[in-house]
Parts: C-alpha cells; sequence; structure tokens
C-alpha cells in the first residue's frame, strides 16, 4: 500500500500508463461507485499524461446510456435497472473500444448519446496515434462485457457513505433537494454498485486500486500485471 500527495499519486499512475508497451493506444478503465471520484481522477491524469506529450482521448460511461425508456423500463429506483438496463455496450464496442483495441484501424467517436435531450449523437470520426490514450471513467467497468478490453484497470474506492455525502452536494438543484438525492442512492446506486460487487467482484480485477475516501490524502496499491 503506497499512501502520499495527489500529486504522488498521480505520478504513479502516470507510471502504470507509461508502463504499458502494446502496439495500439492504451484503453485505460476508471471505474469505481458513483461519485467516488472517478471522473476528477481521470480528467487529472489526463493534464499530467499531456504536459508528458501523450495524446489523451477522454471518455466516459455517460456518453454511452441507454435511451430513457429503456434505461428506466424497471422503475427509476430499480437497482436491478441500474446495471442491466444502462448501458449500450454494443456501441462501446463498436465506435470506441475495438476500434482502439488490438485489431482495431483506431478510427472512434467518443460519444453516442446526449443525456439532457435523450437523443442519440452521431459525431464525427478520429483518428486516433497508435500511442494515445484512452482515459474512461464510469460505472460497472469492470464487469463481464468490458473486462477484456482493457489495457490497464484503475478502480477508485471510497466508502458509500463517502459517497453519499459527496452526492447530497453535487448533484441536489433547486427541483432536487439532497433528501431526493439521497433517496435516489440509497435505493437504485448503491444496491446496484452492492450487486455489482458481490457477483464481479471488480477490485479483484483492478491493476490498481486508489482509495480515495480522503482525495488529498489518497492511498493506493498496485497488483502484479
Amino acid at each position: 500500500m503506497g499512501n502520499g500527495t495527489r500529486d504522488e499519486l498521480l505520478s504513479r499512475l502516470a507510471e502504470a500508463v507509461g508502463s504499458v508497451t502494446i502496439a495500439h493506444p492504451t484503453r485505460v478503465a476508471v471505474d469505481g461507485p458513483p461519485a467516488a471520484g472517478k471522473t476528477t481522477l481521470a480528467d487529472e491524469l489526463a493534464v499530467v499524461l499531456r504536459a508528458q506529450g501523450r495524446e489523451v482521448i477522454r471518455a466516459t460511461i455517460e456518453d454511452f446510456l441507454t435511451p430513457r425508456s429503456q434505461r428506466y423500463r424497471r422503475g427509476e429506483d430499480s437497482a436491478e435497472g441500474c446495471y442491466h438496463d444502462s448501458f449500450d455496450f454494443d456501441a462501446l464496442h463498436r465506435v470506441l473500444l475495438d476500434p482502439l483495441g488490438p485489431a482495431g484501424d483506431r478510427r472512434f467517436q467518443q460519444a453516442v448519446y446526449d443525456r439532457v435531450t435523450d437523443t442519440a449523437l452521431s459525431q464525427p470520426v478520429k483518428t486516433a496515434p497508435a500511442d494515445a490514450v484512452l482515459l474512461f471513467d464510469g460505472v460497472f467497468l469492470l464487469r463481464p462485457e468490458l473486462i477484456d478490453r482493457w489495457d490497464l484497470r484503475i478502480f477508485v474506492s471510497a466508502a458509500f457513505e463517502k459517497t453519499l455525502d459527496r452526492a447530497r452536494t453535487r448533484d441536489q438543484t433547486p427541483f432536487r433537494p439532497a433528501t431526493e438525492v439521497e433517496r435516489r442512492y440509497r435505493s437504485r446506486y448503491i444496491p446496484s454498485q452492492q450487486f455489482y460487487f458481490d457477483t464481479t467482484r471488480p477490485t479483484a480485477h483492478a491493476d490498481i486500486i486508489v482509495h480515495n475516501d480522503e482525495p488529498h490524502e489518497p492511498a493506493w496499491e498496485a497488483r502484479p500485471r
């Protein structure tokens, strides 16, 4: 177990990315529960890698959601629906993960869905250099449908009560009070994560686990690859 400052953590993660020697873009999963700090960590790591001269592709599972009618077909509070119905894995493989993989042509799209308008996106196709890095954040990234697509697997861990505290602040709006945010987390998001942990054991598949209960005093552990 290592521990130190935020900058030390980012330096270790950048070293881990740099240690991956493959002939195609390095596909990095940044997994973890909602509000664990995945997006923030991926954004910070992108800054470090770009400063080192790497081209970074930032993408998120939120841009591969299914339409609302499918996503909430079991009910908006369904934990089962959260895990099974939320994401379009076929599209994710087709337009992003496979093109950047060992047999891909490196022609990719970063998103297929606009959550605000609940409509499909048709982004222009880009071509990645062979030494690019995909930093992809989201929930449930180490599940069976995705596990073999990643070249480096990072799991951002935080206690559920910590993530709930963050979500109360982050997700509340004038139309969604903190009490509603908490109710939704306790009914949908936390139970779906508990199911994920029980059935998939994501931390057992992670190359690096970042313990992010205290983001400015992180701890981390790396597993042999």
